[in-house]
């Protein structure tokens, strides 16, 4: 197998300065919408990018939980490699690729906590497997096997085998407040259609680049 002969043509779609919407907000609301409707798999599915304090990038996929004109939200465990980090660093970006749209979207922004109301809400909206689960895990720390993570899972599941899963104090959630997004449109002939909204004065420049 030869990987640089594993290519294919983007024909989904182009996109145009005159289709965009002025948010970028409201950009990503169509094209979620769009990607939604397509049946993808995961479209709420989004990379994120930290840096530590060496400087060293690191990258996860989570799912994003909410969306509005203040930001991107997202769930994890507080003690995760990622929200050490982020407390070192709240520079991150996110990628949503919807790449059988021939699409991605780049979000670059600061991440900030959520409040503990905001952090509860959506806690008591989770499967009680994965509100389980969150207890089970200390998410990022090394274990010795997968049968002591489902033996703690177990022991969770005993514990809180009556009434209301609480909200475990290491556990919250992060606003991804965008300073930049860019829309990626792939084309034939990797000329691809890419705007950039770039957060300028308190309003949004729109720029086309170069694929």
């Amino acid at each position: 197998m030869s990987l640089e002969d594993t290519r294919r043509e983007y024909k989904y779609g182009r996109l145009t300065r005159e289709a965009l919407k002025a948010s970028p907000y409201d950009q990503f609301a169509l094209w979620m919408e769009q990607a939604i409707d397509s049946k993808l798999s995961d479209p709420t599915a989004m990379c994120l990018a930290t840096v530590s304090d060496q400087g060293q990038p690191w990258q996860r996929t989570v799912l994003l939980k909410g969306f509005d004109d203040k930001g991107f939200l997202f769930y994890t465990n507080l003690g995760s490699r990622k929200a050490k980090e982020i407390e070192g660093n709240a520079n991150v970006s996110l990628i949503f690729p919807w790449m059988q749209l021939d699409r991605q979207v780049i979000v670059g922004g600061q991440a900030e906590k959520l409040t503990k109301t905001e952090v509860l809400k959506y806690f008591l909206k989770r499967p009680r497997g994965s509100q389980l689960a969150a207890w089970a895990s200390k998410q990022s720390s090394r274990i010795t096997s997968r049968q002591a993570l489902e033996a703690q899972f177990i022991q969770m599941k005993k514990k809180y085998s009556e009434g209301g899963v609480p909200v475990p104090d290491f556990w919250g959630g992060y606003r991804v407040v965008p300073t930049e997004f860019e829309f990626w449109q792939g084309r034939e002939s990797r000329l691809h259609d890419r705007f950039q909204y770039l957060l300028a004065d308190g309003g949004w420049e729109i720029s086309r680049l170069a694929p």
